[in-house]
């Protein structure tokens, strides 16, 4: 095949690439989502810089303290530096939020697309085991194993991955079961290719948009769930702190001491916030039937229109 021939391939993915940017940066909120989230993890890797004490550090002249004398966001009553644990906890919320978001949709789009593309046995073992795991009670077991293990966010980072895969699987298996039919993995079989290489090459890919939304959305329910677990005393667990740990904390000092509760909920809403303008801005920019302006539907279809 000529050069010539390649070219038309070869740029046809970053001409794509390009649409969906240019979609993307006309989204106002998008923008604001993305420049929001980019902002709190500066906060998270950087905001300790800008303080002396560690999160774990004990202030004993500065105990219960409001906003001020030293202290960027005050103390609560054991003389901790808010500030400090702020950012430390919006850190490990988003570790546990991107790392569940990640392993959810890998375990999903694997799992679903495997049970699609061989479909019998393996699709009636899949399903069969998603309406299981969807019908146990993860509040238990989430209890349970919170006990056992003094509520570590590496635990909970597992059982939270491990019990939030199902629903999602059984969406991909839906749209995978389609995919299968089609003449690019029916060549691809005839070709000798591994169900692995089919599944990995040619099913995931064109479910792209559809995951890429799904993770954006996993972080968010992942960051709430982990703050309505460590709000029941169910997540992480003192001395470490998230998010959530700091709610819970400081809820019950909400009369005597407001800026324990309001600091928190403050980063915790505008990373939830932004993480949803963020998805809705991923959605519009990558599925082709989303709901558009008659202006931007015909900017888009000039757009397409000059990639051919």
């Amino acid at each position: 095949m000529s050069a010539l021939d390649l070219t038309p391939v070869a740029t046809r993915p970053s001409g794509r690439l390009r649409l969906f940017a240019r979609r993307f940066a006309r989204n106002r909120s998008a923008l604001l989502g993305l420049v929001v989230f980019a902002l709190l993890m500066l906060f998270a890797l950087f905001g300790g810089l800008f303080t002396q004490y560690s999160y774990t550090d004990t202030d004993f002249l500065a105990i219960g303290f409001p906003p001020g004398s030293g202290h960027w966001f005050g103390t609560n009553d054991a003389g901790n530096d808010l500030y400090a644990q702020v950012v430390h906890g919006l850190g490990r919320s988003l570790i546990i939020g991107l790392s569940v978001a990640l392993g959810t949709t890998t375990l999903a789009a694997v799992i679903g697309c495997l049970a699609a593309y061989f479909g019998g046995w393996v699709q009636r073992v899949v399903l069969g085991t998603c309406y299981l795991l969807l019908v146990v009670p993860t509040f238990l077991i989430l209890a349970l194993i919170s006990n056992k293990t003094g509520g570590d966010w590496r635990w909970l980072i597992v059982v939270l991955t491990l019990t939030g895969w199902m629903m999602l699987a059984r969406v991909i298996f839906s749209l995978a079961e389609s995919i299968r039919s089609r003449d690019y993995v029916t060549a691809a079989r005839y070709l000798g290719e591994s169900p692995w290489v089919i599944v990995i090459r040619h099913i995931i890919p064109n479910l792209g948009s559809l995951l890429v939304i799904n993770f954006a959305l996993g972080v968010v329910a992942t960051v709430l769930a982990e703050t309505g677990l460590s709000f029941l005393g169910l997540g992480v667990k003192i001395p470490d702190v998230t998010l959530g740990a700091l709610l819970q904390s400081g809820a019950g000092a909400l009369a005597a001491s407001p800026w324990l509760f309001y600091f928190p909920a403050g980063v915790l809403t505008l990373l939830t916030v932004s993480m949803t303008l963020l998805a809705d801005g991923l959605r519009d920019a990558l599925d082709p039937n989303a709901a558009r302006r008659p202006r931007r539907r015909r900017t888009d279809r000039t757009e397409t229109e000059g990639q051919v």
